[in-house]
């Protein structure tokens, strides 16, 4: 058993991976709260491994939920491969797109690791992070025109959306999917376009770092029952959470969840400010 995280850590820090990873309010953010109220060192390579491997059992609920949807967009990709002809379906190019739209994030967190597990690991910039990622979000809502749907989608969007997801990576609290939504409202998407476009993006970004991560989360101290439980724990959630926001974004803003990450942002400040929580 691990000497850093046990398995009622992992169970609670599953289901919170798995309720935040998708909405968007900061898996990250609220994955290093709760640590930090467990008494878990939040900068510990141990502890960060650990978050990037349990992101995986998200994403393998993800890979469930839309596994037609999937099966479709790759058979197409791998008939575009093999035969010219069929390089003109749709779901050939936007497999590209996806490819092409995770190379940023890829190539940044390779050379901003140090400061990714450094400086900006800090609660502080979590709580700022939510509070600014709330800013922009209410801002998406109000220009967005949300009149372009999924058959509309066009490479420089896909570009865009997936580039967004940076932000997220160097300032743990913004919200990848925050991120990802307001970037697609603001180029005039529908929300439930840009939730389906965002958890596509999400498949080869999570799932690489959470492969990435791997050897750090067996290397440091973490055992492999906690993480095998925190996985599965982030599965479940996870897709029930897929599930229900799908639902949601379908008849609601997403303006209760900025004014959700305010909330969370101030209590965050307060319990640094009282010493409660260390950043």
């Amino acid at each position: 058993m691990s000497t850093t995280i046990g398995v009622v850590d992992a169970v609670i820090l599953g289901i919170v991976e798995g309720l935040t990873e998708f909405l968007p309010v900061s898996s990250t953010g609220h994955l290093k709260i709760a640590e930090g109220l467990l008494g878990i060192p939040v900068d510990d390579a141990a502890v960060v491994g650990f978050t990037a491997v349990i992101q995986v059992g998200a994403i393998a609920a993800v890979l469930v939920y839309f596994i037609k949807d999937l099966v479709r967009i790759l058979s197409a990709w791998g008939r575009g491969i093999v035969n010219p002809a069929a390089r003109a379906e749709r779901d050939y190019r936007f497999a590209w797109w996806v490819i092409a739209a995770t190379i940023p994030i890829v190539v940044v967190g390779l050379l901003a690791k140090p400061l990714i597990k450094g400086p900006l690991a800090s609660l502080w910039v979590v709580a700022g992070s939510l509070i600014v990622g709330s800013v922009v979000m209410w801002i998406a809502e109000k220009v967005g025109t949300r009149r372009r749907g999924e058959d509309e989608l066009t490479f420089t969007d896909t570009m865009l959306v997936g580039s967004s997801q940076i932000l997220a990576l160097l300032f743990p609290g913004f919200s990848r999917s925050g991120a990802t939504l307001s970037t697609s409202l603001m180029l005039g998407i529908d929300r439930v376009t840009a939730t389906r476009l965002s958890f596509f993006l999400s498949i080869p970004a999570l799932t690489g770092a959470g492969i990435y991560e791997l050897k750090d989360a067996l290397g440091t101290g973490v055992g492999a029952l906690p993480l095998i439980v925190g996985t599965v724990v982030s599965f479940v959630v996870a897709y029930l959470t897929v599930d229900w926001l799908l639902k949601f974004v379908a008849r609601h803003t997403i303006n209760g969840f900025a004014a959700y990450r305010v909330v969370i942002g101030v209590g965050l400040i307060v319990l640094l400010v009282t010493g409660v929580l260390t950043a």
